[in-house]
């Protein structure tokens, strides 16, 4: 039968070698490849030195998962290992010349280390042998042999079969069924990615970073991705395969070494990297192997990065002429940060430095200490901030680091599970700390015991671990300014997000039912930079108050101005500013469910705190949401005369992209400018219309 794939013609080709990419523009290729895939094709077709392949499509995990193995599945892949032999020489399950692949996984999504690897698969007794000969080193040919029994008994839960191609279906089919592991679906759920995707599978040649002592395998970003800072990032273990570097479980050595130990090598990664960076136009990860002195590149992929070094990365790609990326695409690219996260730096004596480890993810968190994923998880859907411990960090960890506030870990480097999950999510994280040891009722520092439920602070910018609380203030980074001020420029009349349109007396009368707000706030409602907005601040004089450095509020005489404002408003109405107060009463009422239903949601014992892990509950309340917001725009576009309802209608709508753009923030936090709070201005917009007060409607 023929198998329709995501927009290709309708063909039997279930596996296509690296240098055979599908027809399509990147997003179709990226669905029909997956994301390591579509980077080996890309890779390949860059002439890098990639070790030939192929790779299974996700229409075959789609396949497989809903009807099992089929004839077309042995048919694609015979005829794919035949090419791969004719390309490397080699023969699969050839004693005198074996052929040994990997076999990963692809989503088009990245989701690091949360499906099955398998590799060296290929070797029986006499393919090691053979391996040994033709390496000259029986040892090695060992150590290759029980790398394939861990990862297949890992991956498929039984020792590899004697026939070699048993053993390529077996984790060929292992790689498809993690799709639908626990970790797995964690993770998509907590990224709100898609379960019906699948996932492609890559079949490569074996490189061996485990060959000698000139071989070794690494990770390398092509700019810092904790603070943005454009140099080479990352981690190199020697004598080691690809796994031992992600693992955590090594100690591995900074990038910065290659240079010294293989230059030539260091140079030629340098080329590659910048190649690729420029491909991708972004900051990107790659996954290389050594094998006794000639470098090979793996995969790459666009690399996590912390907010703070993706402020940076932006503008420092938009000021490179020679770069790719316009001063337009680095706004758009960071345009949520610029609005809604904030930076801290800190103040003052810090608490006693428990240990210091590596600077993996940047930020500052304080939180209870937990060692365990399952509490963390507990003691964050309870309200508590928590700084999670654990030896290294695996998959099986992955809801504990989206509940924990900050990450430690005793080992791993730059480029460990942990630290790349932990900048992905924007989470402090300190990593590689040698002097930890992590139990199940405390951690230790030597003689130092620190138990569960200490109180802890980490910096992940120095690396240091603290017993207690850190005072910290805000900071803005210097990029912020540049970035907000090409936002300006970018538009009309510095009109940047089109909520500019506010004249003088729309602001007051914002201000002043607001009651007090942050300067920078209300600067990325203006869609103004700092500076900028500082201006028209001083511009409106004693209509504007200043109660400290931070906040402003409105002045009496902006009260009054507000007042009148509103009056004018209401005798434009006349009876009908009673009538649009009402008529909002019930959309109000569904309103107020959607905020409890968001907060809160059904449990074994009655309503439990919303700890955000059921995606299909989250994504329901959501769905009703924009419902109401569909409704609300409706009502607000018939009520005239309009101007002061346009502006609020504006704020709804930005806040309704942001959260389709998965940015949950504008629901209901009071940090941004969310749709809650511009609901409750809303509301007191309205009741201030018909002539009334809060106390008289009853509480929101």
């Amino acid at each position: 039968m023929g198998v329709a794939i995501a927009g290709i013609r309708p063909t039997r080709r279930l596996a296509r070698a690296f240098d055979d990419a599908p027809p399509g523009d990147d997003a179709a290729q990226r669905s029909v490849l997956g994301g390591k895939g579509k980077s080996l094709f890309d890779m390949t077709a860059l002439g890098l030195p990639v070790p030939p392949g192929f790779t299974l499509m996700t229409d075959a995990c789609r396949q497989y998962l809903d009807s099992g193995w089929s004839a077309d599945m042995d048919a694609a892949i015979s005829a794919a290992l035949r090419d791969l032999e004719r390309r490397s020489g080699l023969g699969f399950g050839d004693p005198d010349a074996p052929l040994l692949v990997s076999v990963r996984s692809g989503s088009a999504a990245s989701m690091p280390g949360m499906m099955d690897t398998v590799l060296n698969v290929g070797l029986d007794a006499l393919t090691t042998a053979g391996l040994g000969r033709r390496s000259g080193d029986t040892a090695f040919a060992a150590d290759c042999a029980e790398r394939l029994n861990q990862s297949f008994v890992k991956a498929v839960g039984t020792s590899p079969p004697e026939c070699v191609q048993a053993q390529l279906r077996g984790a060929i089919e292992a790689v498809f069924r993690s799709w639908n592991s626990d970790r797995a679906r964690a993770y998509r759920r907590i990224e709100g990615l898609s379960d019906d995707a699948g996932t492609a599978v890559n079949v490569q040649m074996m490189v061996f970073g485990n060959r000698d002592e000139r071989s070794g395998t690494g990770v390398v970003f092509s700019r810092d991705p904790s603070t943005g800072e454009p140099r080479l990032y990352g981690d190199v273990l020697f004598r080691a395969q690809g796994e031992d570097v992600v693992a955590g479980t090594h100690a591995t050595l900074s990038i910065d070494a290659l240079s010294e130990i293989l230059p030539d090598v260091w140079q030629a990664l340098c080329g590659h990297v910048r190649t690729i960076e420029r491909h991708y136009r972004d900051l990107v990860e790659v996954e290389f192997t050594i094998e006794s002195g000639r470098l090979w590149i793996l995969q790459a992929r666009v690399g996590k990065r912390s907010p703070r070094a993706a402020l940076r990365i932006a503008h420092d790609m938009a000021l490179d002429a020679d770069f790719p990326v316009s001063r337009t695409e680095a706004v758009g690219r960071v345009g949520d940060i610029l609005s809604a996260v904030s930076f801290h730096k800190r103040r003052g004596a810090p608490p006693p430095v428990l240990a210091r480890g590596l600077a993996a993810s940047p930020g500052i968190a304080v939180g209870m200490l937990v060692t365990r994923s399952e509490d963390a998880v507990f003691q964050a859907a309870s309200g508590q901030s928590v700084i999670l411990a654990r030896p290294e960090t695996s998959p099986s960890d992955v809801e504990g680091i989206a509940a924990a506030a900050g990450l430690l870990t005793a080992r791993g480097g730059f480029a460990s599970h942990a630290a790349v999950v932990a900048r992905g999510w924007g989470k402090p994280a300190v990593v590689g700390i040698d002097a930890m040891a992590v139990g199940d009722d405390a951690i230790h520092f030597g003689d130092v015991i620190i138990p569960v439920g200490t109180v802890i602070a980490i910096d992940g910018d120095t690396g240091e671990v603290f017993r207690g609380a850190l005072d910290v203030e805000d900071v803005t980074p210097r990029e912020i300014a540049t970035l907000r001020a090409w936002r300006d420029d970018a538009s009309p009349s510095g009109e940047s997000q089109g909520r500019d349109a506010m004249s003088d007396d729309d602001f007051i009368v914002m201000l002043a039912i607001k009651g007090m707000a942050t300067a920078s706030s209300l600067a990325d409602i203006l869609g103004l930079s700092r500076d900028d907005a500082e201006a028209r601040f001083d511009r409106l004089g004693d209509l504007v108050e200043r109660p400290n450095a931070t906040f402003l509020r409105a002045a009496a005489a902006a009260h009054a101005r507000c007042a009148d404002a509103i009056a004018q408003h209401r005798a434009a109405l006349g009876d009908d500013a009673e009538a649009v107060l009402r008529q909002f009463e019930p959309l109000n009422a569904r309103f107020k469910t959607l905020v409890t239903d968001w907060q809160m949601r059904p449990g074994e014992n009655g309503a439990a705190p919303n700890d955000h892990t059921d995606a299909a509950y989250d994504a329901g309340v959501l769905a009703r949401a924009r419902h109401c917001h569909a409704e609300t725009a409706a009502w607000l576009a018939q009520i005239k005369p309009a101007r002061t309802l346009a502006l609020f209608a504006a704020r709804f709508a930005h806040a309704m992209r942001r959260i389709d753009a998965a940015d949950i923030a504008f629901f209901i936090s009071p940090r941004v400018d969310s749709y809650h709070n511009v609901w409750f201005e809303l509301h007191e917009y309205l009741i201030r219309l018909a002539g009334r007060t809060r106390a008289q409607e009853g509480a929101y």
